[in-house]
């Protein structure tokens, strides 16, 4: 594998948001909305995205599912942990896909102290890849994860507007 995808993938990204942490929370914490949130126009990952299996925004565990528009695969979730008062939400891959054998991820909200109106947004992810994955595939997916905090940065910076 190339020295810039390992076979455990770990990636931390972090930012600083133009909302209050209830309304980052209330939005975030909601996989459709996030889902759409970073996956907008031409960084557009997934098609058919749906709770399934009696899954809710207000259920854990709660399963959903979407296709990943550059191969059409079918990948399957589950937010498996929520603290409402810690404001984080971990979340896993509950079957394989586009050679990631797991996935699990983590999103935290916090306050920042001295500016009331402004949130700290960090996501932590690890990914197993397979040993038979195709690493273009997973490059690209790698690509748009690295993207994402800035498109949640930048869905607040527009809604603050």
């Amino acid at each position: 594998m190339p020295t810039q995808i390992q076979r455990k993938h770990t990636m931390y990204h972090s930012t600083v948001l133009e909302a209050d942490p209830e309304t980052v929370w209330s939005t975030v914490r909601d996989a459709m909305q996030i889902l759409e949130m970073v996956s907008p126009g031409d960084l557009d990952i997934h098609r058919d995205v749906s709770w399934v299996e009696g899954g809710s925004v207000e259920t854990v565990p709660a399963r959903y599912d979407f296709r990943l528009t550059l191969n059409g695969r079918l990948v399957q979730q589950e937010i498996a942990a929520r603290d409402e008062i810690n404001k984080t939400q971990s979340y896993r891959a509950i079957a394989p896909t586009s050679g990631v054998a797991s996935y699990e991820a983590t999103i935290r909200v916090f306050a920042v102290t001295n500016e009331p109106d402004r949130s700290f947004f960090d996501w932590s992810r690890t990914l197993e890849i397979a040993e038979d994955a195709d690493l273009d595939v997973v490059a690209r997916i790698i690509a748009v994860m690295e993207a994402q905090t800035d498109a949640v940065r930048d869905h607040f910076a527009k809604s603050a507007q």
